[in-house]
This record gives structure tokens, sequence and C-alpha cells, in this order.
């Protein structure tokens, strides 16, 4: 089954098995766009002309010469680079790496606000009276935590 992204005008050609009567959400490999498909299937058609005092030829003729048609039509739309599966995924999966690259983006978050609030301390101090006080215990927090790690390798 060949199916065009409404986004980017991309076609490809997917499983016509892996979409249900009703229809479901797709999204596109190339742009990322979703969008709801329900699978309308479009008989293609030869057009044949009567003409008097012609043999009318054989149904199994006539379905080879749709079949041929059919493979013509695919391979005029659509390249070898486009054939793709299209997945839709409506959950996310949190996996090992994933949660140690949130862990490290708060970790620099938390360091980056602390060297803005160093930065800017005689600024805020009129707001936060003993931010000073706070972050002096913070230093020393840390140079703890890291004596303890340095203890811990040893």
């Amino acid at each position: 089954m060949i199916i065009t992204c409404p986004s980017c005008k991309k076609s490809f050609q997917i499983d016509s098995s892996l979409i249900p009567i009703e229809g479901r959400n797709l999204k596109c490999g190339s742009c990322g766009h979703v969008w709801f498909f329900k699978n309308e299937e479009k008989n293609l058609e030869l057009k044949t002309e009567i003409i008097p005092d012609v043999k009318i030829e054989s149904d199994k003729k006539i379905q080879k010469k749709i079949n041929v048609n059919k493979k013509n039509l695919r391979d005029g739309i659509i390249n070898n680079k486009d054939k793709a599966l299209i997945k839709y995924e409506e959950e996310s999966k949190i996996t090992l790496t994933n949660l140690l690259g949130y862990i490290v983006v708060s970790i620099l978050s938390f360091m980056g606000l602390i060297l803005l609030l160093d930065t800017f301390q005689i600024q805020l101090s009129s707001i936060f009276p003993n931010l000073e006080l706070l972050l002096y215990n913070l230093y020393e927090t840390m140079k703890d935590m890291l004596l303890f790690v340095r203890d811990l390798i040893r």
C-alpha cells in the first residue's frame, strides 16, 4: 500500500495489514508529521473501450494487465530509498540511556543555577538576605561530598 504524507508529500510503501479498518495515527519518517489515516481501498481499473466485433479477453489476462499497471504505477511514484514502515508510538519509553541523560541535564542545570546565584550574589542579597550563608553552606556540602567520593575510590 502506498501512503503519502500530507505535510511533505513524500510517499511510503507500507504493509496494508498494519492499518486496521477503523484507521490509525501515522508518523512520517521524513518530516515527523503525525496524522490519522483510514484505509480506503481504491481499485485501479483499466480503461477499456467497447469496440464491436472484438473478442473479450479472459479474466486472467485482464488481471495480469491490472497487476502490471499497478506495478508500473508504484515504480513511478516510489523510489527504493523511500520504502519505509511508518510506525507511531504514543507512549514514551524511558530507557537507562534516557534516564542517565535526564540525570546529567539535571546536574548541569543545578550547577548553572548555582553559578548564576554566585555571579549575582550582591544584587540578589537585597531580595534574599541569607543568600551568602546558603551558598557558603552549599559549597561546604559539595566539598564534603567530593572528599567522600575520593575516599570511596581509594
